[in-house]
């Protein structure tokens, strides 16, 4: 996507699965790029050769001095503890980074001028059980993990900062993000667990029946949203997934014969916290800057098991 201006935009968490597309995306769009991560989970080889590199916690008191001497237009933040079972287990540490580090960023931001703040939120985690089919952006917000609720409290901490301080920004509430690069043992989702397992001719536990669904997103057209999101005039909180359902168990079937694997549905227990039926409504985006799914699940589970072939 071609852009009328060059911009000096930060990206907390750019070695990350998600982030690191998006560097990329913003790489070719023509705009300075830094990376801001602490590799607690990206990837340093993840990292665009045309971007910057900072190795640096989004805690940090050091950040608004980054911030102070780089003069940046815009920040994008994916930077995040993004395990919800992690999140139930340790909840104290998923808000120290979910909500503390956050607000650390914002502040960083509104006090050295950036124009507008990229977020990257949650869809399933911020509805939780869901009322209606898709869920659009009025529906309730009624997480039900720590993870949902300090991503919740982070977009509330950005409408203040744009009402109080004039602070612009755009909230991007993915669904279940799944692609090339996705650490099977980081905040994996089920796609890159699975994968992984059956390429090496292991066998994957499906959490529970197996009969939860969830709303897969590409991650190409993600980082598609995110290039979108630079635009002047767009502000507020946006879904970004497909309105189509899945089952973890169609997941496996489509995994496991795409790589040649015979391995049996194994079933565990089910996880704390997990909703049963996740799917929602990209209405509202496409209304607002015409974006839409271009990858369907099949061409996309094709081209992450191919990236990870490569490996």
């Amino acid at each position: 996507m071609s852009v009328e201006k060059k911009m000096k935009i930060a990206v907390t968490g750019g070695a990350g699965f998600i982030g690191s597309h998006v560097v990329d995306a913003y790489v070719e769009a023509g705009h300075d790029v830094t990376v801001i991560d602490n590799l607690s989970t990206g990837l340093k080889k993840n990292v665009n050769s045309k971007a910057t590199f900072v190795k640096m916690d989004i805690g940090s008191s050091k950040l608004r001095e980054l911030f102070e001497k780089e003069q940046f237009d815009i920040v994008n933040h994916h930077a995040a503890q993004a395990n919800v079972r992690v999140s139930v287990e340790e909840p104290d540490f998923d808000a120290t980074v979910n909500i503390l580090g956050s607000i650390n960023v914002f502040e960083s931001a509104h006090k050295t001028g950036v124009k507008k703040l990229i977020m990257a939120s949650t869809g399933g985690a911020i509805y939780g059980e869901q009322k209606y089919f898709p869920a659009d952006e009025r529906h309730p917000k009624r997480p039900s993990c720590p993870y949902g609720v300090a991503k919740l409290a982070a977009e509330k901490y950005l409408s203040y900062y744009r009402v109080t301080h004039g602070m612009e920004y755009v909230v991007l509430r993915y669904t279940n993000v799944y692609g090339p690069r996705q650490n099977p043992k980081g905040e994996a989702g089920v796609v890159a667990i699975f994968a992984e397992a059956l390429r090496k001719g292991k066998q994957p536990v499906i959490n529970g029946d197996g009969f939860q669904t969830r709303d897969y997103v590409y991650v190409g057209d993600v980082a598609r949203a995110n290039v979108m999101a630079l635009e002047s005039d767009l502000t507020g909180s946006f879904n970004c997934c497909t309105g189509v359902e899945t089952s973890v168990n169609t997941i496996f079937t489509v995994l496991n014969v795409r790589t040649g694997s015979k391995a049996e549905e194994e079933h565990g227990p089910a996880m704390v916290g997990e909703q049963q039926r996740s799917v929602c409504s990209y209405k509202k985006l496409n209304k607002a800057t015409g974006w839409e799914p271009e990858v369907v699940l099949d061409d996309g589970l094709t081209q992450t098991l191919a990236s990870y072939a490569k490996k």
